[in-house]
């Protein structure tokens, strides 16, 4: 093998040795609805298999013909020839079927106000909302953006879009009025659903501002804008296009037929955040989303609908809060909770406390959120009943080991299973993923690929890398949630998704089989850094760091080195009682030369108050990098907290 070869062939390698195992018990294997079988089930049949999900998870009114097209590659169609409704699917069939009073979601308000639907009420709602969309001239294809806070509202929204066959676009309410109106331009949307505003930290926030802002220019497509009343702040009221949600939607009818749709008819577009210039509007259609989504949110957590109560803490903003609060869930007629408001408000209980409420069974969260508890202490879990909890969930970026076993052995008792699960935006669904009465798990690792997916991690040919080795991640075959391309724009779908590699999309993550063959995954191909011709995942140096005790969290990004290419620079916070001092960064210097080896060692350990995140919880690496080689810090407008900059920059200071 060349120098070269063998340089790209140290491309991901995780250097990190992960030893513990964690088997599933006897008990909640011998009763889980995932099996061995299914996975043989699934190799055996092929596309068939997903023909038998999409039979199993949905009603169909007319019944497909043909399992999959994929003449026209990259550009598949699934379940051809199909009808049906997604709205229908998740809420019409569960009353008819007899399950009309089962709740289907708890809403808990920060402030602490409550709502319940139950499958009949949430259904009246519905077909309130499409009644009165309809009114306001909404059609068939047409597209609405979605501009709410986690509030039932923004399902009831998605779901009345989804019965009419209009196409929501969902934009997080934490963006701007300028990122807000790229994405209603690029829609070309007719209607914008908003509130006056919601609720952070105990503070009422304002949300239809920014709309307002956003419609000022001249041009734009929309002709009304109805406004949930959440939180009674002030707003300025455009007469003609403005109407209140109280006054269209509660004095619409609540008869309304759910008419069934074309398998590949679009389902919703949502815009991938962080992208830079024209917005990037992921395009998923009706009836490969609904079968893998449905299929997954079942297996993956062991559902059980007459009994669970599920709780993904996702913002429906993201793709999570599409495929795992609006539509699965309520596909699978299951019970779940939504929650408004933030982890620390009003104390840093409040999600426990939430969960020894509802009782909640499974329990689907970030990574980010883990190791902030982690930070906040054991403490303050331990003072709630958590025993209703027998499955947990990660999702969002790779976890690190020991945010896992925290989770295990806090949240989880030291018994729940943890699927570990990774997916995109685009891929819709859960793509990789322990199945809880199956899988072995290891801390950190997701594993194996779901059953009927084809992914492989696959060096810079595009071979596949023996264990023990790390490279590119790829799906090798098409799979019913994929993402059928992106709004307005086929030739960048090809060249962003499917040229790197022929006949195989690149997730654009960076991954490694380990000896077993499971998966970990290193982050994105653009969070790896080149040290001296070697390239170390940013993933593995921070769950390095993190894996001190004096650490509570970290971010590590490469900067430009004129010596080493590029070198590692690491931005923690320290947990309450270590010292910051010079000491502390000698040990933590040291800590990753032994975990990792010499050439992990970060060039800088910078000890900072506070990470730069946006409000779903993602770090933006992307200003630190700025800090790092000294740069303006650069756009900080869909940060969580807008002080953290400063913060920062405040105590590299001192």
């Amino acid at each position: 093998m060349s120098d070269s070869a063998q340089r790209q062939g140290d491309a991901f390698e995780n250097l990190l040795h992960e030893e513990r195992r964690f088997p599933p018990s006897e008990e909640f294997a011998a009763q889980a609805l995932a099996q061995p079988s299914l996975y043989e089930e699934a190799r055996s049949r092929g596309t068939e298999f997903w023909a038998d999900q999409a039979r199993a998870c949905l009603s169909w009114e007319t019944d497909f013909t043909q399992t999959l097209d994929w003449s026209e590659a990259p550009f598949a169609k699934w379940f051809v020839g199909g009808k049906l409704n997604a709205a229908y699917n998740a809420l019409d069939r569960h009353v008819e079927e007899g399950r009309g009073d089962r709740v289907a979601i708890h809403f808990e308000g920060e402030p602490g106000d409550t709502r319940s639907y139950t499958y009949a009420e949430l259904t009246e709602s519905v077909k309130k909302a499409a009644n009165a969309f309809e009114s306001l001239g909404v059609q068939k294809g047409d597209r609405v953006a979605v501009y709410l806070p986690m509030i039932p509202e923004a399902v009831i929204t998605m779901l009345a879009c989804a019965r009419i066959g209009a196409v929501h676009s969902v934009v997080f309410g934490g963006f701007s009025a300028d990122a807000l109106r790229s994405r209603i331009d690029d829609a070309e949307a007719k209607l914008v659903v908003t509130a006056d505003g919601t609720y952070r930290r105990g503070k009422p926030s304002a949300l239809k501002p920014a709309v307002d802002a956003a419609l000022e220019k001249e041009g734009s497509t929309i002709t009304n804008v109805v406004v949930v009343r959440r939180n009674n702040e002030p707003v300025e009221w455009t007469e003609g296009r403005d109407v209140w949600w109280d006054d269209v939607v509660d004095t619409a009818s609540s008869e309304h037929t759910a008419v069934a749709h074309d398998s590949e008819h679009p389902l919703f577009i949502l815009y991938t955040s962080g992208t830079t210039g024209k917005p990037k509007g992921i395009l998923h259609t009706t009836g490969g989303f609904l079968t893998q989504t449905a299929f997954t949110h079942k297996y993956t957590f062991d559902l059980r609908p007459e009994t669970d109560v599920f709780w993904c803490t996702a913002d429906i903003g993201w793709v999570t809060g599409h495929s795992y609060v609006t539509y699965a869930p309520l596909i699978n007629g299951a019970t779940q909770l939504m929650y408004e408001g933030t982890p620390d408000t009003p104390h840093q209980g409040r999600w426990w406390e939430l969960i020894e409420k509802y009782k909640v069974s499974i329990l689907y969260t970030a990574p980010t959120a883990i190791r902030t508890f982690m930070k906040w202490g054991r403490d303050i879990p331990k003072k709630y009943d958590l025993s209703s909890v027998r499955v947990l969930g990660s999702v969002g970026e790779p976890i690190n080991p020991e945010a896992w076993m925290w989770y295990r052995e806090i949240i989880g008792g030291g018994k729940a299973p943890i699927v570990d699960t990774w997916w995109q935006t685009e891929t819709g669904a859960h793509m990789i993923s322990p199945m809880p009465g199956v899988t072995s798990t290891k801390p950190g690792s997701a594993q194996v690929a779901v059953p009927g997916i084809a992914v492989d991690v696959v060096d810079e040919m595009g071979q596949s890398v023996p264990n023990g080795s790390g490279g590119y991640l790829v799906v090798r075959e098409p799979w019913p949630s994929m993402l059928r391309g992106i709004w307005g724009d086929p030739e960048r779908f090809k060249q962003t998704y499917w040229s790197r590699f022929d006949d195989m999309y690149f997730a654009g993550d960076g991954a490694k089989k380990d000896e077993d063959g499971d998966i970990w995954l290193l982050g994105r191909v653009d969070d790896v850094m080149n040290v001296s011709g070697h390239r170390l995942s940013t993933t593995e140096i921070e769950s390095a760091l993190v894996s001190h005790p004096s650490v509570a969290e970290a971010a590590v990004v490469g900067a430009k080195d004129e010596t080493t290419g590029e070198a590692v620079v690491a931005f923690v916070i320290l947990r309450g009682s270590a010292k910051d001092d010079d000491d502390i960064v000698t040990t933590l210097r040291n800590h990753v030369g032994k975990e990792i080896g010499p050439i992990a060692k970060p060039r800088n350990i910078l000890v900072v108050p506070e990470l730069p995140k946006t409000r779903s919880g993602k770090i933006m690496r992307r200003l630190l990098k700025d800090v790092a080689e000294g740069r303006e810090v650069g756009d900080a407008t869909t940060l969580a907290d807008n002080t953290v900059m400063q913060q920062i920059a405040a105590s590299l200071r001192k």
